[in-house]
């Protein structure tokens, strides 16, 4: 499923979007706050993106590059994953290269996937979740209408060390 907002065009990631993903991801600062380290290789990317096709084709995900133009190179991503339609739930999740940040664009695409969230997969809950000290993801989350909800304590090992991540919650 393609989406379009202003400035983006969403698409599906494909294996063949590796190399513009690892752009960021490939980045110790865009991925200082992630669960896993910056990833060392386009290959590494490529992989990830396999190791997701099964969840992406039985529904249980919905991973979008996000590029400004139909063809042109990704330089984010966003996605919708953990989707239960039963209990009309999911997480959301974003990614942005560096040279993309400041100007909207991580918003604009979560705002577009939310819409298609609420109203085209008939959810009613989603959920985000980032480290602690992540203050932009923090603040976009907030921006677009999330509740800080509580603290899940050592919630990720990254590095060998265990992370508390917050969990932020939005209703349609």
């Amino acid at each position: 499923m393609n989406l379009q907002t202003q400035r983006l065009h969403l698409r599906p990631v494909r294996v063949n979007d590796a190399a513009e993903l690892f752009v960021g991801r490939g980045d110790p600062d865009v991925m200082k706050y992630w669960d896993w380290p910056a990833q060392q290789s386009v290959e590494q990317v490529r992989s990830i993106i396999q190791n997701h096709l099964t969840e992406i084709e039985g529904g249980q995900t919905q991973w979008w590059a996000a590029a400004l133009s139909p063809r042109g190179p990704a330089i984010g991503e966003v996605d919708l994953s953990d989707i239960d339609l039963h209990h009309r739930r999911a997480e959301v999740g974003f990614l942005f290269r560096r040279s993309a940040w400041g100007q909207g664009l991580a918003r604009e695409a979560m705002d577009r996937v939310m819409r298609y969230g609420f109203e085209e997969l008939g959810l009613e809950r989603l959920w985000a979740r980032c480290h602690a000290g992540n203050q932009p993801s923090q603040r976009l989350l907030e921006k677009l209408g999330f509740t800080y909800e509580g603290t899940l304590r050592g919630h990720v090992v990254r590095e060998g060390k265990r992370r508390d991540c917050l969990l932020y919650g939005r209703s349609r």
